[in-house]
């Protein structure tokens, strides 16, 4: 399919070759969007804004890399400048060992709330944008590392320090949240 998009772009058709790249990305680049992002209709937003700007360079795209590397950079500045728009950057330095259990049961999101007494989404959304990207990527995706490292295009050794921290601000707003409720 790449190879047909190539084509396209070679006979001087950038129409075909944009409607041949939506079909074969738009789910890939929803669900990278929807990993940083934490939010549907955000994603939706920026998956369409990641398109518009694709569809403004697809003329200049000199294939110097793979065709679903420049997508895949592309979706993901997007849905990055989309949540650095719209964070709030709080930090905490509380250490809880208690947050890897929580981080641990992030994937079975629905679960945690009715059995640990809180609510694991609302406490990652309260997360710096950072943090909340490697925790919703590494639990919610289920993404490696590897995957973490170059869909955010930072060293794995980044990510593991951003998950490590995440950690404990998870543990820290678990604690104000045990706290609050009692």
């Amino acid at each position: 399919m790449e190879q047909r998009i190539k084509s396209c772009l070679d006979k001087g058709d950038p129409r075909a070759a944009f409607d041949l790249l939506v079909r074969l990305y738009q789910d890939k680049v929803y669900r990278l969007s929807l990993a940083i992002l934490g939010d549907p209709g955000r994603a939706e937003d920026s998956a369409q804004e990641a398109f518009l700007r694709i569809w403004k360079g697809l003329g200049g795209f000199r294939a110097q890399s793979t065709l679903s590397t420049w997508i895949y950079s592309v979706a993901r500045n997007t849905a990055l400048t989309a949540l650095q728009s719209t964070s709030l950057h709080r930090t905490h330095s509380l250490e809880e060992p208690s947050i890897r259990i929580a981080a641990e049961d992030y994937r079975q999101e629905c679960a945690a709330p009715a059995r640990a007494g809180f609510d694991v989404s609302a406490l990652v959304n309260q997360l710096p944008a950072r943090y909340a990207q490697v925790i919703r990527l590494y639990y919610m995706e289920e993404r490696s590392y590897d995957e973490v490292a170059r869909l955010l295009d930072i060293p794995m050794g980044t990510v593991k320090t951003l998950l490590h921290r995440a950690r404990n601000e998870l543990a820290t707003a678990l604690a104000r949240s045990t706290v609050k409720g009692g």
